[in-house]
């Protein structure tokens, strides 16, 4: 029995040491919040809120008395015609609606009747004035329409004249003359627009010290500078209009070369924005002071 209890320990032991670590279960964290409150709740509301007895079981005693007490309104009676219809009401309502509109429906189908059975007799009789009557039966003659017009008419005629005969005692200017069309050959000829010029390049020994500059880079000559300078000024014209060139032959190590500037910044904090501009969009830019 020793001997079996020996084994199975050194077995286990030995499962133990020997057992992958990568096979042990692991539990994964839950994602997002651990609890949310739902947007509808649910429930009901507790009757009697806001009174003032609540405070005796919540606080131990009574609250103060209020500031100001507003009574209850007096109860609304509805009368007769507000109270709402049952069922039958409705029903004997809609009946009698119904029979209404049918009367109507058929008074003017009569009438419709009627007035198509006179024009069918004129129209086979051949008298116009039959026609007519009956084509204008119930309808109001337009006499006073018809009257009224050419008197509106006879009294804006009265109302202009009126005002040229007035105005024909003031001074000035009678009767305004039509400007005439100015003949096309004296045409005023356009102004010719001035081409923009170019940036102006400062020669760098003039400058004087301590004055801020924006290096964009160096080049083996003074064309290739310029020309670099037209390419910065394409992609990045809104920030070197105002912005006038310098190109500084430096020289290295036996080797020559030329420093390409802008000059216009007020400080170096301006230089140091103009520079910040270009290098956030991926070009070289370094601020410097002129020696």
């Amino acid at each position: 029995m020793s001997v079996a209890l020996v084994v199975g320990v050194g077995v286990w032991g030995y499962k133990l040491m020997m057992r992958d670590v990568t096979g042990i279960p692991v539990v994964r964290a839950m994602q997002g919040e651990m609890r949310v409150r739902p947007e509808d709740p649910g429930g009901e509301l507790a009757q009697h809120q806001g009174l003032a007895v609540n405070a005796v079981a919540a606080d131990g005693g009574a609250e103060a008395p209020a500031d100001r007490l507003v009574l209850a309104p007096q109860p609304v009676h509805l009368t007769d015609e507000d109270v709402p219809l049952d069922d039958d009401a409705v029903a004997i309502v809609q009946q009698a609606v119904a029979e209404q509109l049918a009367e109507e429906r058929l008074d003017a189908e009569d009438v419709a009747d009627d007035t198509a059975d006179r024009v069918t007799e004129a129209a086979q009789s051949g008298s116009m004035d039959d026609l007519v009557a009956a084509l204008t039966d119930g309808v109001e003659p337009l006499d006073g329409a018809a009257k009224v017009i050419p008197a509106v008419a006879t009294q804006s005629t009265d109302i202009a004249n009126a005002l040229v005969l007035a105005m024909a005692d003031q001074p000035g200017i009678q009767v305004s003359l039509r400007p005439q069309l100015r003949p096309v050959r004296l045409n005023t000829a356009p102004q010719p627009v001035a081409a923009p010029t170019g940036p102006r390049e400062i020669d760098a020994a003039a400058l004087p010290a301590g004055t801020r500059l924006a290096q964009l880079g160096a080049y083996d000559t003074r064309e290739r500078a310029r020309a670099e300078w037209d390419k910065f000024t394409a992609r990045f014209g809104d920030l070197l209009d105002a912005k006038d060139r310098v190109i500084e032959e430096a020289s290295s190590g036996g080797r020559k070369f030329y420093r390409l500037r802008a000059m216009g910044f007020d400080d170096l904090a301006d230089a140091r924005r103009f520079c910040s501009a270009l290098v956030a969009e991926g070009a070289d830019c370094i601020p410097v002071v002129s020696r």
